[in-house]
């Protein structure tokens, strides 16, 4: 079948494009040329990535009249050049690497690469990435040393409970938390050189008291001084993660003041805490005009099936790699999610049973970011719960419905139309 569509060749008529590493990069212009219409003019310039050489890099551009900067995603070196470039006034494109690929057997020069980029972001062959503005990039950075410094001490936890079973103490066996208030007390006790079973028992506190006679045979080990130096160092080093995860989540209360009312409206979510609120909007940002429709924000975030079809078949159902950062905060509130007696809860176990829990988590983190965006879209939305008895209630009642008219209809050979009752 022949396609007849046919569209205008739009030309940006004066691009930059910047190839970048971590001590230089090279930049390609290309312009209309001064005395042939028909042909561009282009030149390639090499610079550090030193403060003043990007400050030349600005005036030269300047002088170039460039409209438009583009330059591929790569580690962390593209940022200093995208934040000076887009203070100094331009309008700065951060591009994917995969998607502006040079073609396979060419020659692979930082040259050529950048004049790759010029011709293909000039005939509009690519689109920008999501880069947000400096507010939400900063609390951004601040969430996600959160997120860091709280696994450093979850490993730091880990750590202990390995010592422990070295010791053939045998406490994560009996208590839930072994850093609650008597686990700590145990702990301490034990660094401290008590090694009586008997007095260690007699810390548990409230519901554990129950307990007294296991966690003497559990206590039960030979916790030699290598073991408490170890234990010292490593509860320590606990207590200062804490402690730095405190101060770092006041930072974030300061930064998130003016995002308070979006934070109110994500925490009404089922599974969405005060913390997860702050990551998601830290990952997207509370400008949704940059997705146009749910769908959007959906796939950008990779909770949707990329669309791959060759010869009529369906090949794969992968959602490809997306940001970690939102996939684990999205990943947390769905498992919050599926223990819930709500909607979404009854969905997820549903799916659960018959897709399994791999495609189960997909489709509820694709609901949750669905809802996200209209939430975040409309100021004024409130989210409602429809009720972990919606699919009884409502659906089946649809369906039972559905089935009965089309049986009526078969029967008879009319169209049956139903009205309400008087």
């Amino acid at each position: 079948m022949e396609d007849t569509t046919h569209e205008p060749l739009e030309l940006i008529d004066r691009v930059a494009a910047i190839d970048i590493a971590k001590t230089g990069l090279v930049v390609c212009v290309r312009v209309p040329h001064e005395e042939r219409p028909d042909r561009r003019r282009q030149e390639v310039r090499e610079y550090s990535t030193l403060m003043s050489s990007l400050l030349d890099l600005a005036d030269w551009l300047r002088c170039q009249e460039v409209t438009l900067v583009a330059m591929e995603a790569t580690s962390e070196y593209w940022k200093p050049v995208y934040y000076l470039l887009e203070a100094e006034g331009f309008t700065c494109w951060l591009l994917n690497a995969k998607h502006v690929k040079n073609v396979p057997g060419r020659p692979k020069t930082d040259k050529l690469d950048a004049v790759w980029l010029a011709k293909v972001v000039e005939r509009g062959m690519c689109r920008p990435s999501l880069v947000h503005p400096k507010p939400i990039r900063q609390l951004r950075d601040l969430t996600r040393y959160r997120r860091t410094l709280v696994r450093e001490r979850t490993r730091e936890k880990q750590r202990v409970e390995k010592l422990l079973e070295d010791a053939q103490i045998k406490l994560s066996s009996v208590i839930s938390d072994v850093f609650g208030v008597s686990g700590r007390q145990m702990l301490a006790a034990l660094i401290n050189g008590e090694h009586d079973p008997r007095v260690l028992a007699q810390m548990a506190r409230g519901a554990m008291r129950a307990k007294i006679s296991v966690l003497e045979e559990a206590l039960r080990g030979h916790f030699t001084d290598e073991h408490a130096f170890l234990a010292q160092m490593m509860v320590e080093r606990i207590d200062d993660l804490t402690a730095k995860v405190e101060q770092v989540s006041a930072r974030i209360e300061e930064r998130i003041a003016p995002y308070a009312a979006a934070v109110a409206q994500l925490d009404e979510i089922t599974g969405v805490g005060a913390i997860a609120a702050q990551e998601i909007i830290a990952e997207i940002g509370v400008d949704m005009s940059r997705f146009p429709t749910a769908a959007h924000l959906v796939s950008w975030a990779k909770f949707a099936p990329i669309d791959k079809n060759s010869a009529r078949r369906k090949k794969g159902g992968s959602t490809g790699k997306g940001n970690p950062r939102i996939a684990a905060t999205v990943g947390e509130i769905v498992a919050t999610t599926s223990r819930s007696n709500t909607f979404l809860g009854e969905r997820y176990r549903r799916l659960a049973r018959r897709r399994g829990r791999k495609r189960a988590i997909v489709a509820i983190g694709n609901s949750v970011l669905t809802v996200i965006w209209h939430l975040l879209s409309n100021p004024e939305a409130r989210f409602t719960d429809l009720g972990p008895d919606f699919y009884q209630s409502r659906l089946a009642t649809q369906r039972r419905e559905r089935d009965l008219v089309r049986q009526l209809e078969r029967l008879t050979g009319q169209k049956v139309t139903l009205q309400p009752a008087a």
